[in-house]
C-alpha cells in the first residue's frame, strides 16, 4: 500500500517533535508499505529542520520518504505562521500533478495541527481514486478560541471552520487521537460510522536505546536528590497549556527543602516562567529549567525523577479528551503521575498510576504534592509500574499503526 501522509509541521527522531507521523510511518514501512509524508520545510515545533533546496524536494530518513514544501519561516503564532499555512496548503493544492507524479497513493491523509490539509488532500485522494482520511491532533478552530479567547466570527477561525466542515463531510474516516470528538463532529457533518479514535502512544525502541542527556542536567538533579528533594519532572514544550506558572505557585506554597521541579524543554511560554519564579522568590535550589534534548535522551531524564507532571488548563477543548505524548512518555517511565487533567479520559484513575488533582487549581496541586512526599516508595513504585504496564500492552506504535491501517483499509 502507497500512504500519502501530509503533516505540515511532522518530525521525527532526526528533527524532533510531531513523532506520531514518524512513528506510524516508521511501523508501516516495517511492514511493507510505501510512505510518503508531505512537510513544510520549517517548523517552530522541530529542534531542526531540514536544509530544503526546492520545493518539493524529496529525502528518504530512516526509509520514510519525506517531500519538503517550502512554506517558509516565521516566529511565533502571528501573521508569519498563517503565511506560512497558505503557502503550505496553496503550492499542495496547485501542484497535484508534482504529487503524484512518481507515487500513486492508495491512502491520503491529512493530519496537520489545522484542518486546511483537508482541501488538497481530497483533491489529491480524488485524482487517483485513493481513499481520503483525516487524522485529529488538536481541535481546531475550538483550541484557538479557547487558548486566545477568538470569536466564533474572527475571520481566522471561520477559515478554519470551514475546513472543519469539509473533512467532516468528505473524508472516507476519521481518525482522532481524542476519544471523545465523535458527538461534536457528527454535529458538523460527519457520519458516525466514519469516526475511530486511534491514540498516541509511544515507540518501545526509543527506551531501548536512550540517548544520555547533558551532563550538567544530571549533576543538578542527582545534586536535589541527594539533598533528600523529591524531584518532580516536566519535559515538553513550554506553553500556556501546559499549567506550568500553576506548578511553580504550588511550588512556592510547599516546603522548598523537600522539593525539586525540574523544567525540559523550550518554548515561547518559558521566559514568562522564569521571570514567574523570580517573582515568586522560589528558592533557586528547588528548580531549574533545562534546555530540550533530543527525543531519544528523555527516557535519561525521567529515569532521574521521582514522578512526572501531566497537566494541561482547564478549559472546554479538553472536554473532548487528551492523548499527549508526553502523557504515554511519562507513564512509559515507570514513575507516577501528578497529574492536573479536567477530561473524560483521566488516566491517572483508569490506571491507577499517579495523583489525579482538579486542573489549574494551585491548592488542589500543593495537596496532590503532599501525596506524593508522603507516600511510600512501595507505593510510589507501584503506581509507576501500573502505568508502564498499561503502555506495554495497549499503547505502543506497533500496535497502534496496525490499528490504524484496519481501520482505513
Amino acid at each position: 500500500m502507497n500512504i500519502l501522509y501530509i503533516n505540515h509541521y511532522a518530525g521525527g527522531l532526526k528533527y524532533g517533535m510531531e513523532f506520531r507521523p514518524y512513528y506510524l510511518a516508521r511501523e508501516w514501512v516495517k511492514n511493507g508499505h510505501r510512505v510518503r509524508i508531505v512537510a513544510g520545510e520549517y517548523s517552530h515545533l522541530r529542534t531542526e529542520n531540514p536544509d530544503v533546496e526546492k520545493d518539493f524536494q524529496i529525502d528518504m530518513v530512516d526509509g520514510i520518504e519525506y517531500q519538503w514544501i517550502k512554506s517558509g519561516q516565521y516566529t511565533g503564532n502571528g501573521v508569519g505562521r498563517l503565511l506560512s499555512m497558505i503557502r503550505f496548503i496553496s503550492k499542495l493544492y496547485f501542484n497535484v500533478n508534482r504529487m503524484i507524479d512518481d507515487f500513486n497513493p492508495d491512502v491520503v491523509i491529512s493530519s496537520s495541527t489545522y484542518p486546511l490539509d483537508a482541501f488538497p488532500a481530497k483533491k489529491i485522494a480524488d485524482s487517483v481514486h485513493a481513499k481520503y482520511v483525516h487524522e485529529i491532533h488538536d481541535m481546531w478552530p475550538i483550541t484557538p478560541m479557547e487558548l486566545y479567547g477568538m470569536s466564533k466570527w474572527h475571520p481566522f477561525v471561520m477559515i478554519m471552520q470551514m475546513g472543519e466542515n469539509f473533512f467532516c463531510r468528505n473524508a472516507d474516516k476519521v481518525v482522532s487521537i481524542l476519544p471523545c470528538a465523535k458527538e461534536y463532529l457528527v454535529q458538523h457533518g460527519m457520519a458516525g460510522d466514519k469516526f475511530a479514535h486511534v491514540p498516541n502512544g509511544i515507540n518501545l525502541a526509543d527506551w531501548s536505546s536512550m540517548n544520555d542527556i547533558p551532563e550538567q542536567y544530571k549533576n543538578t538533579i542527582m545534586d536535589a536528590k541527594q539533598e533528600g528533594r523529591f524531584v518532580i519532572g516536566f519535559f515538553g514544550s513550554h506553553t500556556k497549556s501546559y499549567s506550568l506558572d500553576i506548578l511553580l505557585q504550588a511550588l512556592s506554597k510547599c516546603d522548598q527543602n523537600k522539593l525539586f521541579v525540574a523544567f525540559l524543554g523550550n518554548g515561547n511560554y518559558k521566559e514568562y516562567l522564569i521571570r514567574l519564579a523570580e517573582q515568586l522568590n522560589l528558592d533557586k535550589k528547588c528548580f531549574a529549567f533545562f534546555d530540550a534534548v533530543p527525543k531519544k535522551a528523555v527516557p535519561s531524564f525521567t529515569a532521574l525523577l521521582d514522578a512526572c507532571y501531566v497537566a494541561a488548563i482547564n478549559n472546554k477543548m479538553f472536554k473532548f479528551g487528551i492523548g499527549m505524548n508526553k502523557l504515554f512518555d511519562s507513564m512509559m517511565s515507570g514513575k507516577p503521575l501528578l497529574y492536573a487533567v479536567n477530561a473524560p479520559n483521566n488516566f491517572a484513575k483508569e490506571y491507577n498510576c499517579g495523583v489525579s488533582v482538579e486542573a489549574e487549581n494551585v491548592e488542589a496541586l500543593v495537596s496532590g504534592i503532599s501525596e506524593l512526599l508522603q507516600s511510600t516508595p512501595e507505593k510510589l513504585r507501584e503506581m509507576g509500574n501500573n502505568g508502564k504496564k498499561a503502555v506495554l500492552e495497549k499503547y505502543n506504535y506497533e500496535a497502534l499503526a496496525k490499528m490504524f491501517l484496519d481501520v482505513v483499509r
